[in-house]
């Protein structure tokens, strides 16, 4: 059976935002290790439509941008939606029942899912199908954006943590 992971940079004060802070070197090595072995994804609209550049080929990309776009390629995507009608290469988009769908792609896989975007990760939540959330937590203040959680916060158990590079630390919960 899958694991379904929420796992986000985080500003100090709680929100994401990938336009105004992003990985060091250290930590995109670390997320390009994560993404090789995950044995899929699920987006929401919004997230699956920013990550979608990495569909794309840059021939400016240095290796591990490379690294990453094949890793982001090769796995299989979910991709939460009303509003579209189709989606890239190797995505396929979830029905209208949300959580048998997920349910269903827990079962029939295994290893761990990536949970992709605040908005579907509260709707998950809701649904008691998240098994663990990783808060990649960096040293800056945004003072506003989008909250890593989206709605209330479900109660949490602290399973780990540990520090990638020089200035983030991964904490690990489950929930409670």
């Amino acid at each position: 059976m899958a694991k379904l992971v929420f796992g986000m940079n985080q500003s100090l004060d709680g929100y994401v935002d990938h336009m105004a802070f992003g990985p060091s070197p250290t930590l995109f090595r670390h997320f390009i290790e994560e993404a090789q072995r995950q044995a899929g994804s699920v987006y929401g609209r919004r997230m699956y439509e920013v990550m979608r550049y990495w569909d794309d080929e840059h021939p400016e990309w240095d290796a591990e941008r490379q690294a990453f776009a094949a890793a982001w390629r090769n796995q299989p995507k979910w991709v939460v939606s009303r509003s579209l009608t189709s989606v890239g290469p190797n995505a396929s988009l979830v029905g209208e029942d949300l959580e048998a769908a997920i349910r269903k792609l827990k079962a029939e896989r295994d290893g761990e899912i990536e949970v992709a975007g605040p908005n579907l990760a509260q709707s998950l939540t809701e649904l008691g199908l998240i098994d663990e959330y990783r808060i990649y937590l960096h040293p800056v203040v945004l003072g506003h954006g989008k909250p890593y959680f989206a709605g209330p916060r479900p109660p949490l158990r602290l399973m780990a943590h540990d520090r990638i590079g020089e200035d983030v630390i991964r904490l690990t919960y489950v929930p409670a």
